[in-house]
């Protein structure tokens, strides 16, 4: 059973095998550690990064997702060191904005926090540049939204992160020259893959696997040892705060930094910024910082001084072997358990549902439906096309949810013409009524036993789509123009109408009954991860009190569908 959700307490246990994980590989990371070239150890500087997140997070432990997740944000900021560190800390900060407000989380709510934590990562790099962690961490996510869109599991979506992450490692010398001519992976990207398997070896059951030295192959001179004396002055580093309640310009104090340094980081927001620059004055970059506020944690390191330790820790250890740094040993994962297995027949009627989408047919599997019939809207199956899919079920008896009001004509034309098996047509208007009806299903009665039940089910759930109107159009008594966003109830009548598609939906849920605690937002081909988790927010922000859920649906024309119970 894969792990579908995860509570505070569930993302607490998970970063701390996390950072457990990246402890245990602090060598080996900093063995890769040579671009361009050492500002402290990339290994050292991430653990210290996270255990200062962790130390921070431990005091909230038993608060909900939201707050777990900004206390690792602050404790990363806080402590971040080198250059990863600080990358990782802004990937922190972005995931915690995704996370904001959420008493738990789910596979898309993380698929939506990592990409929340690229844009933040990549924002705080002035010059952005490919074959480091900051692509690892853009195509770990990446991987992640397409797995959360087959899959809301948290075990199969941070598997897919984890694989992705780990390729995407492997590939870094194809994009970076310098790592080539090392052969070496990057090490900041290397360390974010050993935190992504920290969690998910935790969800897996699993402890983390420290690299023996004899499992890595010989070190191998680096070209780079013969550009060490070139010189790359000062590494400072400092938290810098307003002084009074202003709050500080972000990108106007990363602009001047770029003028008179390089490697320059600012991350952070108006309230606390962590700077990090090379230059040959640090004096110039401290007097910046304190004419801006006051400084914190300040750190100043010779590179050039770092560079001489390294070449002649390098010479000392040569052993002059042809070879390149073996890989890390990889550490088996369990394969992805969101196939389904063809199990035998649970008791009770079958359950045969019209759905359209992959999200919502995913759903429908995991609620264990025993056929799927794809369809619906433009799509509606013919009635031989729901006999054919109904005879397909085991059982002798056939619960239909045709999901729609244009299918259930045909649904229940099928159950009238079909004479070996009984078919019963719950009059279902949407995959969401499905849902709630299956919840309804009672395996000890019959079918006809269990159509009130579940028809009452059914309806008790308050339900919106949203779509886009393809023509001007009178419905009721409303004028609708091209373009316009349209909120409709399960019986096509008009509910909101707005050129603003947020507008729309806000005024939508604003005439649902009261007394609901969760609504469920299914969205559909026509719009993002990113933008159903804009959107949720919104809807969090204006409905006190009730939890929101964002649900891969995929279906096609309807924008959203938008459940309340």
């Amino acid at each position: 059973m894969t792990r579908r959700a995860c509570d505070g307490a569930g993302l607490i246990a998970a970063f701390r095998a996390a950072v457990a994980n990246l402890e245990a590989h602090v060598e080996e990371i900093n063995g890769l550690n040579v671009y361009p070239v050492p500002d402290g150890d990339t290994g050292s500087n991430m653990a210290a990064t996270v255990r200062a997140a962790l130390d921070e997070a431990e005091g909230v432990a038993a608060e909900p997702v939201g707050r777990v997740a900004a206390a690792i944000s602050f404790g990363a900021l806080m402590g971040a060191r080198g250059n990863s560190g600080v990358i990782t800390s802004q990937v922190f900060r972005g995931m915690a904005e995704g996370l904001d407000g959420k008493r738990r989380f789910n596979g898309l709510d993380l698929a939506n926090a990592l990409a929340e934590g690229t844009k933040t990562a990549y924002g705080a790099v002035a010059k952005p540049v490919e074959g480091t962690i900051l692509t690892v961490i853009r195509e770990a996510s990446a991987a992640a939204v397409a797995a959360a869109e087959r899959s809301s599991d948290v075990e199969v979506v941070l598997t897919a992160t984890v694989d992705a992450a780990e390729k995407s490692v492997a590939r870094t010398p194809s994009l970076l020259a310098i790592l080539r001519e090392a052969g070496v992976v990057d090490a900041g990207g290397q360390g974010l893959y050993r935190l992504f398997q920290g969690a998910l070896l935790h969800l897996v059951g699993a402890a983390p696997v420290a690299v023996r030295s004899e499992q890595r192959g010989p070190a191998r001179a680096s070209a780079l040892i013969a550009h060490a004396d070139d010189g790359f002055g000062y590494e400072t580093m400092y938290l810098l705060q307003p002084e009074t309640a202003a709050q500080l310009d972000v990108d106007a104090i990363r602009s001047h930094l770029e003028a008179i340094g390089n490697s320059v980081l600012v991350a952070g927001d108006g309230r606390a910024i962590k700077v990090h620059v090379h230059n040959e004055r640090p004096d110039e970059v401290i007097a910046f910082g304190l004419s801006m506020g006051t400084l914190s944690r300040i750190s100043v390191e010779n590179l050039d001084g770092q560079a001489r330790d390294v070449r002649e820790h390098r010479a000392a250890t040569f052993t002059g072997g042809p070879e390149a740094a073996q890989p890390a040993e990889k550490v088996p994962m369990p394969p992805s358990q969101s196939a389904r297995v063809d199990a035998p027949p649970r008791p009770g009627p079958a359950i045969v549902a019209v759905v359209a989408g992959d999200g919502l047919a995913a759903v429908y599997a995991e609620f264990g439906v025993d056929q799927i019939l794809r369809g619906g809207q433009s799509e509606n199956p013919s009635t031989g096309e729901l006999l054919r899919v109904a005879r397909l079920a085991r059982q002798r008896e056939v619960i239909l949810l045709p999901n729609n009001p244009n299918v259930r004509l045909a649904a229940e034309q099928a159950a009238r013409l079909c004479k070996d098996k009984r078919i019963v047509v719950v009059p279902t208007r949407n995959a969401a009524e499905g849902l709630a009806a299956m919840l309804a299903l009672d395996p000890n009665r019959d079918a006809a036993g269990n159509l009130d039940a579940m028809t009452s089910a059914a309806r008790a759930l308050q339900t919106i789509q949203v779509t886009e109107a393809v023509r001007d159009a009178t419905i009721g008594d409303r004028k609708v123009r091209k373009g316009q966003t349209i909120v409709l109830d399960p019986d096509d009548g008009l509910v909101a109408v707005d050129a603003d598609p947020d507008r729309a939906v806000l005024d939508g849920i604003g005439r649902l009954q009261p007394g609901y605690e969760l609504i469920t937002l299914y969205y559909g081909t026509d719009a993002s991860l990113g933008e159903a988790e804009a959107l949720a927010r919104q809807i969090g922000a204006a409905v006190s009190g009730a939890e929101v859920e964002v649900v891969h649906g995929g279906q096609p024309y309807y924008r959203y569908l938008i459940s309340a119970e």
